[in-house]
């Protein structure tokens, strides 16, 4: 079940309707935590189990580390192997079997290792990661552990951000289990315009862009240098639309039943440099990878060289999150050798002075080169896409549709607007009649856009 389809929506109105006419905050609670478990055993019951499994870890964890006299260590390397360990073989098993043949394959050894085909849990490195991050935070100091069973459980599985995100962390969410929710608190209009707004990025922009971007990516031999950059442009656009859309749609669920969910994306296609593109892109992650592994790797003390390593470490890292594949971390480490560079300009004072516009292009143009390491299919088709997108060197002849272009400067046009505008204090301001009927106008117009053809949650094989 995802926020486009069309099961979702009987599901959130009869969620949202118990919620809101339950009078106890336990029983409202009970209902999201079991409606959340019937949103995830939808995809899956047998995966339930692995959920399940993580929270009753971390919780069991949370509460020994506060323990007098606890073997701290012993228990936060118990959540560290339970959770790794899970993501590892679901996620990575197969991958690391396959390198390992294929590394013995070139030192003369011909090895026939055994791959499971394990099928990947939607949403399990989003949730490991969540979890993990609490026993950390109680382990630091930061956090009490908490108690009740039914908080944290619902802290794990809350529905609107379970598969995608964003990644929230304990610190931000539990607290908001300590009193009632309240419907005259809620900004309705606010979260039935960011619902709106998600739903469009992903069901229609995104979706809508896909048919090119798989023909294109399918056999990029084919294909002219035009159809190159239209392609590559085409998934820039494609993937920011398909996760921020989701993210959108996650918080404006989450507002409606009346809790808060941090902000994911923050326009990252307007960053003037790499080191801006990294706290605007997937925030969540970003800030979560920065406190959990590139800190206590040693950040930025030490000396250069320590502080490139735990940089490139962290990138790697985050690229392997992303799929077990090399494309991935060479993704990563693209970005850590950007983000690399540039500080080792900042650091010796270097400065281009560059007009904002030109570094918003550079740093964009960037992020499309790397974004074709992320979506091609195997290395040898990224270099094929990469000669004709970087050298304009292409075989083929075959062409994409070029008014792609005109849709893509659409966009940008829009990607590039305020934030805030007379038109948003309209629809918050006028009066109640005249925001429906705007709202029901508006899903009119962007019905007849939404793709024939249903194309999942990028982020979902993640």
């Amino acid at each position: 079940m995802v926020f486009t389809e069309l099961r979702f929506f009987p599901f959130l109105l009869v969620v949202l309707g118990v919620h809101w006419l339950l009078p106890w905050a336990r029983a409202r609670k009970l209902w999201l935590l079991l409606a959340s478990w019937f949103f995830y055993g939808s995809w899956d019951w047998r995966f339930l189990s692995l959920l399940i499994f993580s929270t009753v870890l971390d919780y069991v964890v949370g509460l020994r580390l506060v323990r007098p006299g606890a073997r701290r260590k012993a228990w936060v390397t118990v959540s560290l192997v339970g959770n790794l360990g899970l993501l590892g073989f679901f996620k990575y098993f197969d991958f690391f079997v396959d390198s390992a043949a294929d590394f013995l394959a070139l030192l003369g050894f011909q090895a026939h290792l055994p791959t499971l085909n394990i099928i990947l849990p939607v949403g399990i490195s989003f949730y490991t990661f969540q979890t993990l991050s609490y026993a950390l935070d109680v382990y630091r100091g930061q956090l009490e552990a908490r108690r009740s069973f039914l908080d944290f459980a619902l802290f794990v599985a809350f529905f609107p951000q379970l598969v995608a995100g964003p990644i929230v962390r304990a610190a931000d969410f539990l607290p908001q289990l300590d009193s009632p929710r309240r419907w005259n608190t809620i900004d309705v209009r606010a979260a039935l315009v960011l619902f709106l707004v998600g739903f469009f990025k992903k069901a229609c922009v995104s979706d809508g862009l896909a048919p090119a971007i798989d023909r294109y990516f399918a056999a990029p031999e084919s294909f002219g240098a035009l159809s190159a950059w239209i392609g590559v442009l085409c998934y820039a656009t494609q993937i920011y639309c398909d996760f921020s859309g989701y993210s959108d749609m996650a918080i404006a669920c989450a507002a409606l039943l009346g809790y808060h969910l941090i902000r994911n994306f923050d326009r990252p296609y307007l960053a003037s440099d790499l080191t801006d593109f990294w706290r605007r892109w997937h925030m969540s992650l970003s800030s979560w990878l920065r406190d959990y592994l590139y800190i206590p790797l040693g950040g930025n003390r030490g000396s250069r060289l320590r502080t490139y390593r735990n940089l490139m470490l962290t990138m790697l890292l985050g690229g392997l999150w992303h799929g077990a594949a090399w494309n991935f971390v060479l993704w990563g480490g693209l970005h850590g050798l950007g983000l690399a560079f540039l500080r080792a300009l900042r650091e010796r004072g270097v400065s281009f002075r560059l007009p904002r516009w030109i570094g918003v292009a550079l740093t964009f143009y960037f992020v499309c080169v790397a974004w074709i390491l992320f979506r091609a299919q195997d290395l040898s088709d990224a270099g094929v896409v990469l000669r004709a997108f970087v050298l304009l060197r292409a075989p083929g002849e075959a062409t994409l549709d070029p008014r792609l272009l005109g849709v893509l400067a659409a966009l940008a046009l829009i990607h590039a607007l305020p934030r805030t505008s007379n038109l948003t204090a309209w629809w918050r301001r006028g009066p109640g009649w005249l925001f429906a009927g705007g709202y029901a106008l508006a899903v009119a117009v962007i019905v007849p856009f939404i793709a024939v053809n249903f194309v999942p949650f990028i982020y979902f094989q993640f």
